[in-house]
Formats: structure tokens, sequence, C-alpha cells
């Protein structure tokens, strides 16, 4: 166990308010390591794919998403990854992706619903991609995953290829539709104090829940119930202290990418809360700006089963 804690104060005041601080603390002491497990580094290098928070150079988080056939992302030793890809046409993060930038990495297999995280610093950016230190992974809890069999195309081979590029400041029909059908989307958040603190930078999490359960109040705001997970709150305690976030919606029919700008707010508690069943929050986004890439993803993804945890969960209409 370590003296410093792997949470910044941002996640710190989150776990506080919701009641769980010790617990978490003590968790992440155990959990939260400075290098990759054995298993990690193993199960980076099956997928065909990677989830990536950036950050760009006006302090707005984007979630990415690269793909490669398995094994282009490799572990050299504990505390490197190496990635062997490049952004597809038109995601923001190839202009993010530069030496020492800060990044967040989520690696999920929708076949079992195993799910790893890991930050770290952007060592060097090569022409076929890019290698980073290592400074937290850990794992996190199967919850809310739905069950897919992900197959890989030789489109995989043409990740720069040009693809139709939508931009928006609000959301189009396309867009409205995508994310009412989502059952889960990535949020990417950052906060940095440039104090050296590991816990500190860039994260890209993941977010489940019954198709519609992202609300679509509006062409520029969304709501949806929060529901808890291993009690780390990295995705609240970023938004504690800077609200900007960065969506990403996949659309596994079509395999367009839809990427949404947005400022969080968040509804901790009151009647809005206690109607929706198993929400701990309510979190919202207002929208800034919005970016259709058509048919980006060279996986074919085959939906199976549903999360099980989902049966736990209200819809919108039952907390109207």
């Amino acid at each position: 166990m370590t003296t410093q804690s792997p949470f910044h104060p941002g996640e710190r005041a989150v776990q506080a308010r919701v009641g769980v601080r010790d617990q978490a603390e003590q968790l992440g002491q155990r959990m939260i390591r400075d290098f990759m497990p054995d298993e990690h580094r193993e199960f980076y290098a099956n997928l065909p794919y990677l989830l990536v928070g950036s950050v760009d150079d006006s302090g707005q988080p984007w979630a990415s998403m690269l793909f490669g056939r398995p094994g282009f992302v490799s572990s050299p030793d504990a505390k490197s990854l190496e990635v062997a890809a490049k952004p597809t046409f038109g995601d923001p993060l190839a202009d993010n992706l530069l030496a020492d930038a800060r990044l967040g990495f989520l690696g999920i297999d929708y076949a079992t619903r195993r799910r790893n995280r890991l930050s770290g610093r952007v060592r060097d950016v090569q022409g076929t991609g890019f290698t980073v230190d290592v400074e937290q992974a850990f794992g996190n809890c199967p919850r809310f995953i739905q069950k897919r069999v992900v197959e890989v195309t030789d489109r995989v081979d043409q990740a720069g290829a040009a693809l139709p590029v939508t931009d928006m400041n609000s959301l189009n029909e396309r867009a409205r539709e995508i994310i009412a059908a989502a059952d889960h989307f990535f949020i990417a958040t950052d906060y940095s104090a440039d104090d050296g603190d590991r816990s500190q930078g860039a994260d890209v999490s993941h977010r489940g829940g019954k198709p519609g359960f992202v609300r679509i109040d509006s062409d520029s705001w969304l709501t949806f119930p929060d529901f808890r997970g291993n009690n780390h709150y990295n995705t609240l305690g970023n938004l504690e202290l800077n609200p900007r976030a960065g969506l990403l919606f996949p659309d596994f029919d079509t395999g367009d990418l839809l990427y949404v700008a947005a400022r969080a707010e968040i509804t901790w508690n009151g009647k809005s809360v206690d109607n929706f069943h198993g929400a701990k929050q309510l979190v919202h986004f207002d929208i800034e700006s919005v970016r259709l890439v058509a048919g980006a993803m060279p996986v074919n993804f085959r939906f199976e089963a549903y999360s099980p945890f989902l049966k736990k969960t209200g819809d919108w209409e039952a907390a109207a």
C-alpha cells in the first residue's frame, strides 16, 4: 500500500459526498497500480479496438476509438504500452496525439464483459503509432456491458481512408437516431493541475443502460442516469473540477461514430434522481459541438445479450 492517494481532489470530494470515501481509498490502494499486471498486458494484446480519452488545445476532452488486428496493442514491459494504429479519418485524436500528452485508455471485451483502465503519458509518436508510459492501471467491473461478438474486417488496414464527416452545433436527425438507440456510450473527461500527480489527466469510461437510457431533452441537451460502479468516481471526480466532457456513441449497425463535445451538470439527489430506480445521480450535457463520421468502424459487432444488471435499473417511462 502506498501513502499517496491514487485519487485526486475531485475524486475524493465526490467519494465523500456519496459516502464511500474510506471504502474507495482502501480499494484504490489495493487495485490501482503504476504498472500493468501480466493479465492486463495480455488482455490489451488480444483486442482489435481500444478506447482513448484525449484533450485538444482548447481543453476539450474527446473520446476516441482506435482499431487494428489483435496484437496492434502490445506491452514490451509492465510500464509501457505500444499502440500500432492511427486514428480513423475525422477522429479528433489525430490532432491531440502529441509527445507528453496525458491520455486515458479503456480496454473492453464485449464477448466476456471484461474491461481494464489505464492512464499514461505519451513518450513518443511514430508514423505507425505511439508509445505510452503507464501512470495508473486498474480493472473495472463488468456491469452494464452488453455482450457482443466482434469480427475484424479487411477495412481495418485502411484506417486513414477518407470518410464522410458532418460537423454540427447541435444534434441533427441522424445524431438523435444514434443516441436514442444507444445501449451504451463512452465519456472522456479531464482534470490536470500540472503538479505531477499521476492521478490526474485524461480519462475515458463506459456508461451503459437500456436502449434510450440517454434522454434527448432537446437538440442541445441530454440527460442520463448514472448507475453505481466501482465507487472510484473517476468520471464524476473530473467533472467536479472540470465540467467539459467528450461523448462517443458508436452505431454498431452502420459503423458510424458520433462525437459530442459538451459541458456537464450533475443532479446529485432529489425526487428526479429517486424516481429513476438504480440511479445514484443524473448527469446532464449541454452540447457545444457534434461530429458524425460515417462508416468509421472497420470492425463488426453482433449483439448477443444485454447485461443482467440492467434488470435492476429503471427507465424514463417508469420514472415519469
